[in-house]
């Protein structure tokens, strides 16, 4: 078995030699939930490295704290507000201490989810189907409806974070599907509510993401089989366009990009980030 490291040659590592940062979110506050490892740290650092101040959103304070220390290493100013996003006082909570801290708000980042137990749907609880539910759909409704009025104010937007399993059929991954397909939909329906106030709405549905949690799922994928890390993303990759997979920057970026200045004129989208793996 074959361990992946940063120079191996089936892994494009060029696109980060070729990346600059630049300010497209110049002294914009975002406001990240799901801030952990992988997409969430990424999040919080390209947002802090094109200009952002964040206010950083998760129930582990020393997780949120080591972010606010990322994002103030690049010279921005970072909040951190513990908070269980699907508790309605503690959400109410984490608007008044982001507009008690900056004053306004330009953008919500909906990172925050939950999987629920990878079986086939028929054989899932309810409840365990409610409590996926509770942080993929409605926390991100809730957090969007209390942060609307400072939205509008700047004329800001929400991005949703989903997911490729909404193009998918595996039995495994029927109940997150569940949860991830009313996100689209609750996208849509938030976007046509907000945008007469200024308020843009999408989404962004990444694939597999190459990153830490994901490296360790090949390797154990690898050591189960008897076959090599490099074997296992090589299929994963397979469907795609470009044969890889995208980092946790990437999708940052075009997260990100929708945020910006330079989206101001798109709303309503799902946009994949998959290196082609489906097309719309």
């Amino acid at each position: 078995m074959s361990t992946q490291t940063d120079d191996t040659p089936w892994h494009d590592t060029s696109i980060e030699e070729r990346y600059t940062p630049v300010p497209l979110l110049q002294d914009k506050v975002l406001v990240l939930s799901g801030v952990g490892p992988g997409l969430g740290r990424a999040l919080g650092e390209e947002a802090a490295k094109m200009g952002a101040d964040l206010v950083l959103v998760s129930r582990t304070e020393k997780r949120l704290e080591k972010m606010a220390e990322v994002v103030r290493s690049h010279g921005r100013r970072a909040l951190v507000v513990p908070t269980d996003i699907t508790d309605e006082d503690q959400r109410a909570r984490l608007v008044e201490r982001a507009l008690e801290e900056f004053g306004r708000v330009d953008c919500l980042l909906n990172n925050a989810f939950g999987i629920p137990p990878m079986d086939p749907i028929t054989q899932l609880s309810l409840e365990s189907l409610r409590e996926a539910n509770e942080t993929n759909v409605f926390a991100p409704l809730r957090l969007s409806a209390l942060f609307a009025d400072a939205l509008s104010a700047t004329k800001g937007s929400v991005v949703m974070i989903n997911s490729c399993v909404v193009h998918s059929s595996q039995p495994e991954y029927s109940g997150y599907k569940l949860s991830k397909g009313a996100l689209a939909h609750l996208a849509s329906s938030i976007a046509t509510e907000l945008g007469p106030r200024g308020v843009r709405v999408n989404s962004v549905a990444p694939s597999y993401i190459y990153e830490d949690v994901n490296k360790g799922y090949f390797e154990w994928i690898a050591s189960e089989s008897g076959t090599t890390h490099e074997q296992v993303y090589a299929e994963k990759a397979a469907p795609t366009d470009l044969r890889r997979l995208a980092s946790p920057e990437e999708i940052a970026r075009a997260t990100l990009f929708l945020a910006s200045d330079l989206a101001s004129a798109v709303t309503g989208q799902l946009l994949n980030v998959d290196c082609g793996e489906f097309h719309a």
